[in-house]
């Protein structure tokens, strides 16, 4: 009876502290500021060079702790206790699926191995960096209503639109992808998790690590980092300490998404249900296989990048300091190596996202579906052959300029492909107009006319006229907010049921597609125009000219800003009190529609067996899958009798 009552009660404050845990994260990130001040003191101490004569350096201790004191923190929430239990040699401990599943809101707050689990916490916490990061933009055009000084001075606007770019790529577009996909691929390829459990709850952790390093660079002595989402050397060399913020936390971002990315490859490789070949494989599992390629191959070319910085910055490396041998122009091609690759990281799921409601809200198969899957991956081969074409303007050897330009026009081919694909899979549908289809058709509007804008790029005439200009700023928006946000929006509309249990307001949805489209394109339509005009970009205040244009995006921005919060609070309220969701509302064939809303810990009771393709709408008894044995192919002739999906 003694031992029950002992079990019953709370754990002491010495057991918290040793358990993994916020309490313990505490600690151990204290541990780490000393440990970085000490190793600084040694190291200065005993080198003997003039260099170091003072022993103790401020800036030399952030720097460590930057790397240091995130580490601990992932030490002491237990990120790494398996790998450690296992290093020291102790014996396996059995898996009881204790850090797996959330029974209770506190669960979102730990480490957890369930794929579901995780993917909730991705796509949340990228919507609060989404929320900050919009809230910076506003600030950005509250100083942009009139010419002059309105709010901020000249520093401090380059800080807001280096950390707004910055929070709205790594910490947003591409994690909330990942968050998405990690909650639907594994159900949709008939798995129970993701194929490292353990691997995919680290990946996560390291993501606010990241975002609030990036936010607390505003703290940093000389303010935020502020030389773009770019970082350009020699320019960020030789920048208050703020720029350090940036070089690391892009590191833990980065390795975040390339866990991630790892994950996917041999989840998708390895864990597919019985009779699910390849081209049985729902889009949106294409488009996360290719976009893990890229992430594979070019998110090491950033973190190289930013080591060049890191390394020229503390040790006086000189790899970009052209005075004593550097090479300045090296930083731009290996950081644009990554970087293009990285629109399509930031497009590719949206596309698969895209199939999938597209398909289901026309009734429809997907027209042309190997095209479409052969299109991404010739996507994944073409991104790595424009990247110059981002520095037209930079001074490089002017003959690569026209090779680039024609690689930059070829890869509009694939997507091209992807645009009539759609448009052919709506002609003659069933539409159904509800809020996951208008975002999707928003998308395919807004994402083509960024298409446009950017072929018009890819001539060099053009670019250079434009390159310091706001046209550049309405092509990316175009692509990134008008293309990826529109996806985004409509995948959590789409699987939120799935995701919750619950229904979300349809009439709140549909006014938050109708004032996201409408303010977006009178925000950022017209700034093609002072583009085209001259107006510069990055600069805190501008030619009276262009005020009056400026104060109308500015007023159009504000109202855009307030569409998101008719999705916040939409979400919110739906999520703790809308009406129950069937486990099928869409209709939809996928197997993640074939089990309960929100589904088991596990997933499928049973193994699911793939006997159809996932877009066989109208044909009649189409089934993509099944939870009984799969029948026995009969043999025909010398083959095997196969179904017309395959």
């Amino acid at each position: 009876m003694a031992a029950a009552t002992a079990q019953l009660r709370p754990p002491g404050t010495a057991a918290k502290f040793r358990a993994p845990g916020f309490y313990r994260a505490a600690v151990l990130m204290a541990l780490g500021v000393g440990f970085a001040a000490l190793l600084t003191w040694v190291v200065r101490a005993s080198y003997g060079h003039g260099t170091y004569r003072h022993f103790i350096s401020g800036d030399a201790i952030l720097t460590l702790s930057l790397i240091v004191v995130p580490l601990m923190f992932l030490v002491g929430i237990g990120g790494f206790d398996y790998w450690f239990y296992w290093a020291l040699g102790k014996k396996t401990r059995p898996e009881d699926h204790s850090g797996h599943g959330a029974y209770s809101w506190k669960d979102y707050f730990r480490i957890n191995t369930d794929h579901k689990v995780i993917g909730i916490q991705y796509t949340v916490t990228s919507f609060f960096f989404l929320l900050v990061g919009g809230l910076l933009a506003m600030l950005m055009r509250a100083q942009l209503a009139q010419p002059g000084a309105q709010f901020v001075d000249a520093n401090t606007y380059n800080g807001l639109f280096s950390v707004h770019a910055t929070l709205l790529i790594f910490l947003f577009i591409i994690p909330v992808f990942a968050g998405l996909a990690n909650f639907v691929l594994p159900l949709m390829i008939g798995a129970p998790d993701m194929a490292f459990p353990r691997l995919n709850a680290l990946s996560y952790w390291l993501l606010p690590v990241a975002g609030l390093m990036m936010l607390g660079s505003f703290l940093a002595p000389g303010g935020s980092f502020a030389n773009g989402w770019t970082a350009y050397a020699p320019l960020s060399e030789n920048s208050p300490i703020g720029q350090d913020f940036f070089s690391i936390g892009v590191q833990f971002a980065g390795a975040s998404s390339i866990m991630t990315a790892l994950n996917f490859l041999v989840t998708i490789i390895t864990m597919r249900a019985p009779g699910m070949s390849f081209f049985r494989l729902p889009l949106l599992v294409w488009a996360n296989f290719a976009t893990s390629l890229l992430v594979v191959i070019a998110t090491p070319f950033i973190a190289a990048s930013q080591f060049f910085i890191l390394l020229d910055r503390a040790l006086g490396f000189n790899f970009f300091n052209a005075a004593k041998g550097g090479d300045v122009l090296m930083y731009q091609h290996v950081f644009w190596f990554y970087s293009h690759p990285a629109v399509y990281i930031m497009m590719l799921p949206g596309f698969g996202i895209v199939s999938e409601i597209i398909a289901v809200k026309s009734r429809k198969p997907i027209f042309g579906y190997r095209m479409m899957a052969f299109s991404l991956l010739a996507i994944v081969a073409l991104g790595f052959t424009v990247w110059a074409h981002h520095m037209f303007t930079s001074g490089m050897a002017a003959w690569i300029r026209i090779p680039m330009a024609v690689t930059t026009a070829i890869i509009a081919v694939p997507t091209g492909i992807k645009i009539f694909s759609w448009l052919a899979t709506l002609w003659r549908g069933v539409l159904h107009l509800d809020t996951p289809m208008l975002f999707a058709l928003g998308f395919l509007t807004t994402f083509t006319l960024g298409g446009i804008s950017g072929v018009m790029l890819a001539m060099v005439p053009f670019d250079i006229h434009v390159s310091a200009t706001y046209f550049i700023v309405a092509h990316i928006h175009y692509v990134l907010f008008g293309g990826s946000l529109m996806t985004i929006f409509a995948g959590v509309y789409y699987w939120f049921p799935k995701m919750t249990g619950r229904m979300f307001d349809e009439r709140l949805g549909k006014w938050h597609f109708w004032t996201t489209f409408v303010f977006f394109n009178l925000t950022f339509g017209p700034m093609h125009i002072i583009g085209l005009q001259g107006m510069p970009r990055r600069v805190a205040t501008y030619a009276a000219q262009f005020a009056t244009m400026n104060l109308l995006i500015s007023i159009a921005s504000f109202a855009l800003g307030l569409s998101t919060l008719i999705f916040v609070y939409n979400i919110i309220t739906s999520w703790r009190g809308g009406p129950r969701a069937a486990s099928n509302p869409w209709r939809g064939l996928t197997l993640e529609w074939q089990v309960s809303s929100p589904p088991p810990v596990f997933n499928f009771d049973r193994v699911p067996t793939v006997v159809g393709g996932p877009y066989e709408y109208g044909v009649p008894g189409a089934v993509h899958g099944t939870f009984a044995p799969a029948p026995k192919p009969s043999t025909v002739g010398a083959g095997m009798a196969r179904a017309p999906s395959e």
